[in-house]
C-alpha cells in the first residue's frame, strides 16, 4: 500500500507539473473530456437514468427480474436477488452493478462467496450508452451498437459460469441499512442529475490522464493506441476508436473496451466494493475474461450480420 501511495503521489505531481508548464494543452484536454460528455454521453444518457430509475423505484424491475429468479440460482450459483442485480445493471450501466452488490453484501443479504461470484456478471454497460453514444453517434451505426450490446450482455451471462464455483473466506456482516425509496421526480432528477456530472468529472479527469501518457501512445499506431487509451477511459477509447478503426474491427475493439470497462470505471467500481474487500486483481481478472468472452462473440456475431 506504501509503494502504491507512492507511486501515485509521484504521478499525481507529473500531471500538476505538466499542467503547469503546459496549460493550454491541459485546458484542451479538460475541454475535450467534457465536449465528448456532453455531446456523446449526456443526451442518451441521462433521460434513460431518469426513467429507469423510476421504473426501478416503482417495483417493476423486482417483478421482471423474478423470471430470472430460477436461472441465477442454478447457472452461477448465486441467490434469486441476484437477477434485480443483474437486470438493474444491465439497464442502468456502471457501475450500478458494483454497488448493488456491495450494499446486499453489507446488509447480509448475500454472503461474500456470492458477492464476488456476482460481481463476475453483473458489472455491465448500460444500452444508451452502448447503443446510443457509442453505436449511432460514434460510430455512425445503431446496428453496431446493437451488436456490441449483445455481445457485451450474453458475455457478462457467459462469463457468470466460469466463476460459479469461486468462493472465498465468508463473514457476514452485522450492519443492517434501512434505505426508504424516492420515488417523486424531482427526487429522481437530482440524484440522476448528480450521478451524470460525476461521470462528466471523471471522464474528463481521465481525459487529462491519457494527455500525460500521450507520449506513451504516440510510440503505438494509432490503431493499437485507440485500445490503451479504451483501457485508461471508456469514452476517451471508443471515440478514438471510431476515427481509426471502422466496421468489424470497430465494433470488436469497441466491445472489448466496453466490457472491460476501462480503468476509470474499475475504479469506481473497487471503490464501491471496498465494503466486502474484493481485491483489485480478482475484479481485473473478471473483467479480463467479460471481455475477451464478449471480444469473441461480437466477431461471430459480425460475421453472421455484416
Amino acid at each position: 500500500m506504501k509503494k502504491y501511495n507512492i507511486f501515485l503521489s509521484l504521478f499525481i505531481g507529473y500531471l500538476l507539473i505538466n499542467m503547469v508548464l503546459m496549460p493550454k494543452v491541459y485546458i484542451n484536454a479538460t475541454y475535450s473530456g467534457i465536449k465528448a460528455w456532453a455531446l456523446n454521453v449526456l443526451p442518451s444518457v441521462l433521460p434513460f437514468m431518469i426513467f429507469t430509475k423510476l421504473l426501478s423505484n416503482l417495483g417493476m424491475v423486482d417483478k421482471c427480474a423474478r423470471f430470472l429468479a430460477s436461472p441465477c440460482k442454478k447457472l452461477f450459483n448465486c441467490p434469486s436477488s441476484s437477477a434485480v442485480v443483474f437486470l438493474t445493471s444491465v439497464i442502468s450501466g456502471y457501475p450500478v452493478g458494483a454497488a448493488m452488490t456491495a450494499d446486499m453484501y453489507q446488509t447480509g443479504k448475500i454472503s461474500k462467496s456470492e458477492a464476488f461470484r456476482m460481481c463476475s456478471f453483473c458489472s455491465t454497460s448500460g444500452p444508451m450508452f452502448i447503443v446510443g453514444a457509442v453505436g449511432v453517434s460514434m460510430l455512425g451505426s445503431a446496428l453496431y451498437g446493437y451488436i456490441i450490446l449483445f455481445s457485451h450482455v450474453l458475455g457478462a451471462l457467459l462469463n457468470g459460469l466460469i466463476y460459479k464455483k469461486l468462493k472465498v473466506v465468508d463473514v457476514k456482516s452485522d450492519i443492517r441499512q434501512h434505505i426508504q425509496s424516492q420515488n417523486d421526480l424531482s427526487t429522481v432528477i437530482q440524484n440522476s442529475v448528480l450521478n451524470i456530472l460525476s461521470v462528466g468529472a471523471i471522464i474528463a479527469i481521465f481525459f487529462v490522464i491519457i494527455t500525460s501518457l500521450s507520449p506513451i501512445f504516440n510510440l503505438f499506431p494509432p490503431q493499437i493506441a485507440c485500445i490503451l487509451k479504451g483501457i485508461v477511459e471508456i469514452t476517451k477509447g471508443c471515440s478514438d476508436i471510431a476515427e481509426s478503426l471502422g466496421g468489424i474491427w470497430a465494433v470488436a475493439t469497441a466491445t472489448f473496451v466496453i466490457s472491460f470497462g476501462g480503468i476509470s470505471t474499475i475504479l469506481q467500481s473497487i471503490t464501491l466494493l471496498n465494503k466486502l474487500q474484493m481485491p483489485i486483481k480478482t475484479f481485473v481478472l473478471q473483467k479480463t475474461t467479460h471481455a475477451l468472452i464478449a471480444v469473441g462473440i461480437s466477431l461471430l456475431t459480425c460475421l453472421i450480420l455484416l
